[in-house]
């Protein structure tokens, strides 16, 4: 299992003078640590009006500025806002192939259908972006190998177009695809590309059920979007190492956690989104197949009864609008060991869990919240202290 980085660039308030550009220059400076000590990629993601959640809405500059200052790891989107009015499938082929040859052939590219406030805010319509993003996966391998790109569907009408550059990578850069749903860890599998997701509010059990779910997928994969199949898994959760398990807490682990928590639920509008995808998920089990192996997912869920955990609880009640103690927040995360926090040893034992699960690229979330740039730091080092031992 490989050992990478995940940013969102969090700056929460409260807010000083030249904050933005402080916490841009700490996450260069975090990547150029990470660099050094052989993390396997740097993930960036795309958010736009995050506001103190995520400063990353430019993630190809911070990339394309990442690509002249490291060497040795991968760069990855994680993940692209694939619906067209967000960014146009010519643009994201023409960005990651331009980064292909400045990072000297260390892209990875993520794709994603983004979220309901980022559709209100560019104009999309939501009914239209799964199609979209799907489009977007078969668009543009084709544009990074073939020499002129012809299109034609109800979204896009481009007649031999000649796509350029072509990637440095040959035939491309890894395909992934952001997921959250058993349906979408099954078209993911389906596309022959590799499946970001997370284990922030994530069972271990539900990790292993849909790692299980998205290698059955890339079983049955006849038709790949890209050139090569990318049969990769990778999960992101919140990562913070100390010297003492007892010295991540007093470094401020516990409520970093529950602040994320609160403010991803509310800037994803998680409770809309629950319920699109219980309308999805219907839809999908209504269909003559059955819905296929994520249909099969979703009726041994219903069949098994299992009650709602801990984390489950305390994220309805969130959304319900209850100001939850971040104490508690943190008690119901850590037991369903979705987070790693700790001393090198915890961190190690909880590593090895999911190196157990059979996860490939376990993407360390270091800059949480309101943790001092100083402890993060330590923490990069320490669990780098672990990479060798898991990158085998």
């Amino acid at each position: 299992m490989k050992l990478d980085m995940f940013t969102e660039i969090q700056d929460p308030r409260p807010w000083e003078e030249g904050h933005e550009h402080l916490r841009i220059t700490q996450a260069m400076e975090q990547a150029r640590l990470a660099d050094e000590l052989g993390y396997g990629c740097w993930w960036q993601v795309e958010h736009h009006g995050a506001e103190e959640f995520s400063l990353s809405s430019a993630p190809e500059i911070m990339l394309a500025a990442l690509s002249q200052t490291t060497s040795r790891m991968r760069l990855g989107h994680a993940a692209v806002l694939a619906p067209g009015r967000l960014n146009h499938p010519i643009r994201i082929a023409e960005r990651a192939a331009m980064l292909d040859h400045l990072s000297g052939g260390r892209v990875e590219l993520g794709l994603t259908r983004s979220t309901p406030p980022e559709w209100r805010l560019f104009g999309v319509d939501p009914a239209e972006v799964r199609e979209q993003t799907a489009e977007a996966f078969r668009m543009i391998p084709r544009m990074w190998t073939d020499e002129r790109f012809s299109w034609h569907s109800p979204h896009y009408d481009i007649t031999d177009v000649p796509v350029l550059p072509k990637p440095y990578q040959n035939p491309h850069p890894p395909l992934w695809q952001a997921a959250s749903s058993p349906s979408s860890f099954e078209q993911a599998g389906r596309n022959g590309v590799g499946v970001l997701g997370t284990t922030v509010w994530t069972a271990m059990d539900e990790v292993r059920r849909s790692i299980d779910l998205y290698r059955a997928a890339v079983r049955a994969c006849e038709s790949p979007a890209g050139t090569l199949v990318n049969d990769q898994v990778a999960f992101f959760t919140f990562v913070h190492c100390a010297d003492t398990d007892e010295e991540a807490i007093r470094n401020g682990a516990a409520s970093a956690a529950a602040w994320y928590t609160a403010k991803a639920l509310t800037f994803f509008e998680a409770q809309e989104g629950f319920l699109e995808s219980a309308r999805h998920q219907e839809k999908l089990l209504a269909q003559p197949d059955g819905g296929g192996l994520a249909g099969a997912y979703l009726r041994a869920e219903a069949a098994a009864g299992t009650a709602p955990s801990d984390a489950q609880l305390v994220i309805g009640r969130i959304l319900g609008g209850e100001e939850v103690p971040a104490d508690e927040i943190y008690e119901a995360l850590n037991s369903q060991h979705s987070l790693i926090i700790g001393s090198p040893e915890t961190c190690r034992e909880k590593l090895r869990a999911y190196a157990d699960l059979g996860v490939d690229r376990l993407m360390c979330f270091q800059q949480v919240g309101g943790l001092p740039h100083g402890q993060v730091m330590k923490s990069i080092r320490l669990i780098g202290g672990l990479i060798e031992e898991f990158d085998v």
